[in-house]
């Protein structure tokens, strides 16, 4: 039997473990809560901005968003090549995209081609998942409505805006400023400024000839970005302007060229196949580089079509092809400027005269001039373009010193103009024979009489010869010539600061007067006038042979195939009396320099003058006063 005693003992003592353990569990209980507490807190107060982030980023994306390429402009303003609104679609294709069937449907709405179906889903097949891809630009208001009405129907396809770059001028001046393109993956590098991001964006472009690749990264600009709501497939479901951030527009360019000037050249030249190049022969400044034919650039933006771009490649007067820069011809009598002056400065007295008869036994074969000149010295020769005078006075004077002249003029070398595709041509001497020909290294006499008149060897660019004429016509500077006048409001540096030339002013001065008569009286007289009254031009008539006459299938002059025949040059500056304009002309296959080129360089060269207020001051007489009635 349990005494009463002993259970109350055993019950308070139970009891008394039961409050401590109540009273443990409670602490730690409350202890949790407190930590809880605190946790909550510093979750929900202190640490909210960094989640309210977090959040945002899992809800929120960020786009990049192209900037507005620069605008590149001329020496007085006038724009060459800016920016307008684009209207386009995009798709983007996630794992349930049917991409054949949505483009289907597109067609039913724009029109496309399979080809561009083809080609269209090509470009999203190599773009990353969700990427947005360029199904068709440039598309008219109504086109844009028809879809955005049926964008219910179309999965992954959005009609938005963009930009797109615009050429005013098209093709006159194609060449020198180039064009932008699509991205393709040879443009992708891994390092540089071609591995960014942004390159992958639909809208962006690249440059791809002139001045729009030569100075891409400084036209791009600083992409931006907008903030966009995506789904949990990334989606996008809404714009949140707010959030977006500002692209800084690319880097403004202004040219030296002259827009009146360029824009004459394309009307000059019309379906005739050369180029024309005119240099401010004070400053160095290139008002006028143009190739002929060109193309439209604003076709290359929006992407030539397979058939576009093979009829242009194939057409025989290469439209592509920058007859400026990158095409090299042999530079004719226009040479002879340089034979002259290098004869002058070796001390050949320029009124020794020789016989000219129409052709010249020397060396075991004949040598022919157009025309029998009867005596002539060096100024008269220089005037009626006398091949006989200058085969002999090439002998004379021998390659290397007429070479060191022709240098020094600027012919045979890469002038840094800015933008790429020059090639330098050739002004041959001793040392080139024994480069280019070691099995035959020695130059031979029969080599040199060819020199003299600007054939054999030697060949040049369009800009060389300008730059030869606007040396000539400037008299004590080795001007170089400029294309980019400014980047960013930033000057470039002139050409005018130039070292000073190594001749003897005398001896310049000589070739200047026997090239003015040339205009005046000699082999352009009928062809190169100004018709500006006291404003004169003085030039220099170049017909380059294309083709080894003997050989049988060679045409002088314009008569032939047109391919057979020669090239025309002409080289001028004016006025005469006080230069400030000098330029080279070349008809590819023209004929004779005196009927194919000289007209035109006197066209253009009229522009450049009458541009001028103070050369117009010297043409335009002011009315006789009034007299009081």
């Amino acid at each position: 039997m349990i005494t009463p005693s002993i259970y109350l003992d055993q019950v308070n003592e139970r009891q008394a473990v039961f409050h401590r353990r109540a009273l443990l569990v409670g602490g730690v209980s409350g202890m949790g809560l407190i930590a809880l507490g605190a946790r909550l807190a510093q979750l929900q107060l202190l640490e909210a901005p960094r989640y309210k982030m977090l959040s945002e980023h899992n809800e929120f994306d960020f786009r990049l968003t192209t900037p507005p390429r620069g605008v590149i402009f001329d020496r007085n303003g006038v724009i060459l090549a800016s920016n307008r609104p684009d209207f386009r679609l995009l798709l983007a294709k996630d794992e349930k995209t049917d991409v054949a069937a949505v483009l289907d449907s597109l067609a039913e709405l724009l029109p496309m081609d399979e080809t561009h179906k083809a080609r269209v889903a090509a470009d999203i097949a190599a773009a990353p998942r969700r990427a947005p891809v360029a199904v068709m630009e440039d598309i008219s208001w109504e086109e844009f409505s028809r879809v955005n009405v049926r964008a219910p129907e179309l999965p992954g396809v959005t009609a938005d805006m963009g930009e797109l770059r615009v050429y005013p001028f098209g093709g006159a001046f194609a060449h020198v400023i180039g064009y932008v393109a699509k991205v393709n993956a040879s443009d992708i590098t891994r390092t540089g400024p071609n591995s960014e991001p942004i390159l992958l964006n639909p809208g962006f472009r690249i440059g791809k000839q002139g001045v729009e690749k030569a100075f891409d990264v400084a036209l791009r600009g600083k992409p931006g970005a907008e903030k966009v709501e995506v789904d949990v497939k990334g989606r996008v479901v809404r714009h949140d302007p707010a959030g977006d951030l500002p692209s800084t527009p690319g880097a403004a360019i202004r040219l030296t060229l002259d827009a009146d000037i360029q824009n004459r050249a394309l009307e000059v030249f019309g379906d005739d196949s050369g180029a024309a190049v005119m240099i401010d022969c004070r400053s160095g400044d290139v008002l006028c580089l143009f190739s002929a034919p060109s193309f439209d650039a604003n076709r290359f933006v929006k992407g030539l079509t397979g058939l576009e771009y093979r009829a242009l490649a194939a057409y025989d007067r290469k439209p592509l092809f920058d007859k400026a820069l990158t095409a090299t011809y042999p530079p004719g009598s226009t040479f002879k400027t340089m034979v002259a002056l290098a004869a002058l400065e070796r001390g050949i007295d320029p009124s020794h005269a020789y016989y000219c008869g129409g052709a010249w036994s020397w060396g075991g074969r004949v040598w022919h001039c157009d025309k029998s000149h009867g005596v002539l010295d060096m100024h008269d020769a220089l005037r009626e373009s006398c091949d006989i005078f200058f085969y002999q006075t090439a002998l004379q004077v021998g390659p290397d010193p007429i070479a060191a002249v022709a240098r020094q003029f600027g012919l045979g070398q890469v002038h840094d103009i800015g933008i790429p595709g020059q090639k330098p041509g050739l002004v041959p001497d001793t040392a080139y024979k024994r480069r280019a020909f070691p099995r035959d290294p020695v130059w031979r006499p029969g080599e040199t009489p060819s020199l003299g008149i600007g054939q054999g060897y030697v060949n040049v660019n369009a800009l060389q010869l300008a730059v030869m004429a606007s040396r000539l016509a400037n008299g004590s500077r080795a001007l170089r010539p400029r294309l980019i006048h400014s980047i960013g409001g930033e000057a470039q540096p002139s050409g005018g600061e130039a070292p000073l030339l190594p001749f003897a002013r005398e001896h310049i001065d000589f070739v200047r007067a026997a090239m003015a008569s040339v205009v005046e009286s000699g082999t352009a007289a009928g062809s190169a006038q100004l018709g500006l009254g006291p404003v004169k031009m003085a030039g220099k008539t170049g017909t380059a042979q294309a083709h080894n006459y003997a050989s049988g299938h060679g045409a002088h002059g314009a008569a032939g195939e047109w391919v057979m025949r020669d090239h025309a040059w002409f080289i001028a500056f004016a006025p005469y009396d006080d230069p400030r304009y000098a330029m080279s002309v070349l008809v590819e296959h023209g004929g004779f320099g005196a009927q194919a080129a000289a007209p035109k360089a006197a066209q253009l060269m009229r522009v450049a003058l009458l541009k001028d207020p103070q050369v117009r001051a010297r043409i335009v007489e002011p009315l006789p006063p009034t007299s009081a009635a």
